[in-house]
């Protein structure tokens, strides 16, 4: 036997096993590559990948060290003895390479792939590849196959609620996050509305990131059930729920390789939902030239996979297709964005007025989910909601419960970005717009981001400031200044 040690290392996925090369009782000098291990001594077996190493401060030759995610599974103290045996790549790998070679897998072969993860059987390279399988086609009831082998047996429940209602929006438009505009508003109604998010994927910051400079996140299920049934609302870190874990470890490989779809998203967005005991569910596709989606035919086409798969596994899905051609609000960033949505639910006249009616519009379209609604009225009853100031009382509980911080200061390093000729704003492209705020640091600190003060559609003369840059970092705000400097604002100007 070996004995049990901590090697204080997070590999972002991976159980990572090691033993010394002069290991007392396994003999190490045939291994030539990363080999799978299963070590025993624990409630059950914990799968990890084996390195060697040289120096007895990592591990002495009578111990198994391992990393903090493996060690974490193994349930067991520093000390304790354990044994270890050579195991085969997963079973379901065979299924990834029939997939690879452009076989239809069926829905045992995906519960089979889940389990395997799950089991950190794969390595964060198997995982990748079976993303590139999934890259190649995956057909609606594939989708469906897989959203359910994602979901996973721990399910949220929510007792008698007969709705309880989230709002997803599938591309990270600058400036859209309305999500808490909403949750508000449908906390003030009564319908329960948890929302559990995981880090963008793919824009400077995300909706996790708002409420990061509002309020705590890290909140594990018990208490998020209890709040959700007190205050009706709450907008939580998804790595403090127990769900979905299979899901979270893809897509954790997804960010970091790029190798996301939009099918393999919607497999993982509804599986998410489903487990985390949503019944009612309004999914928002923006369309525009640099959005995901670029034509009202791709979009229609999703939509009706989306409805496809969610009707098959028993949620209510409305699926709305909007405008996502430009930024949406002033504030692109973390603390930015709270600033708008503080001052829409406090009413402010300086609130941006899209960002204000879309989420109107979202959380009228949530509201209508309850039967007592006609078709129409869930706006008018969102907007007596928000004017009357009940959505920002549903939402300072939220605050409070979840343990409300203090606000982030806008970065100090500042930057205004100038039209350089009179005429029309025509276009702003979202792409430059993420891109230039994730480079002054939007995606690190809360107070870095862009504040947008035009709209297309407005004239401008020379010297007029389109944009103003805020930076906590001089790395950050060098990388983003170099960007303008190349001559590109994000601006059309005709």
């Amino acid at each position: 036997m070996l004995v049990l040690k901590h090697v204080p290392v997070r590999s972002f996925n991976e159980n990572i096993a090691y033993i010394h090369k002069d290991c007392s009782i396994y003999k190490v000098s045939n291994i030539k590559s990363l080999t799978r291990i299963e070590i025993h001594g624990g409630e059950k077996p914990v799968f990890a990948f084996l390195q060697i190493a040289d120096n007895n401060k990592i591990v002495r030759p009578d111990e198994l060290g391992l990393n903090t995610e493996a060690f974490s599974q193994m349930g067991l103290p520093e000390g304790a003895e354990i044994t270890l045996t050579l195991t085969p790549p997963a079973p379901s790998l065979s299924a990834v390479r029939r997939k690879i070679a452009g076989n239809v897998l069926s829905e045992n072969d995906y519960a089979a792939i889940v389990n395997d993860i799950s089991e950190h059987r794969y390595s964060n390279m198997d995982i990748a590849s079976f993303l590139v399988a999934m890259n190649s086609f995956i057909t609606p009831n594939e989708i469906l196959d897989l959203a359910e082998a994602l979901r996973g047996d721990k399910i949220i429940d929510w007792g008698t609620e007969e709705i309880v209602a989230d709002y997803h929006c599938i591309d990270d438009i600058p400036g859209n996050k309305i999500d808490l505009i909403i949750t508000a508003i449908v906390a003030a109604y009564g319908l329960p509305m948890p929302k559990i998010v995981s880090s963008s994927s793919s824009s400077g910051s995300g909706i996790l990131d708002t409420m990061k400079t509002l309020a705590n996140v890290n909140i594990d299920t018990r208490t998020l059930k209890k709040q959700v049934l007190e205050r009706r609302g709450a907008i939580v870190d998804a790595e403090k729920i127990e769900i979905c874990e299979a899901e979270r470890m893809i897509s954790k490989v997804e960010k970091q390789n790029g190798l996301s779809t939009l099918e393999c998203s919607i497999a993982s967005l509804l599986a998410n939902k489903m487990a985390s005991g949503i019944t009612h569910l309004l999914i928002d596709i923006p369309v525009g030239i640099r959005a995901k989606i670029k034509t009202s035919a791709e979009a229609t086409h999703l939509r009706k996979i989306i409805e496809y798969v969610g009707d098959r596994l028993g949620l209510n899905v409305d699926v709305t297709i909007t405008d996502g051609s430009e930024p949406i609000g002033s504030g692109v960033g973390p603390a930015l964005e709270a600033r708008d949505i503080i001052k829409i639910l406090k009413n402010k006249e300086d609130a941006p007025d899209d960002l204000k009616e879309k989420a109107l519009f979202m959380a009228g379209r949530i509201l209508e989910f309850d039967g007592k609604l006609r078709g129409g009225q869930g706006y008018l009853v969102a907007k007596e909601l928000l004017k009357s100031g009940k959505a920002f009382d549903a939402f300072e509980m939220i605050l409070k419960t979840q343990g409300k911080v203090e606000a982030p200061q806008l970065g100090h390093l500042t930057r205004d970005v100038v039209a350089d000729k009179d005429g029309t704003i025509s276009r702003i492209n979202t792409s430059f717009i993420n891109k230039a705020a994730t480079l002054a640091g939007a995606g690190q600190y809360a107070g870095a981001g862009i504040d947008i003060f035009r709209k297309s559609g407005e004239s401008v003369t020379a010297g007029d400031i389109l944009y103003r840059i805020y930076s906590c970092n001089q790395n950050d705000f060098a990388f983003v200044t170099s960007l303008i400097e190349s001559g590109k604002t994000g601006f059309d100007i005709e």
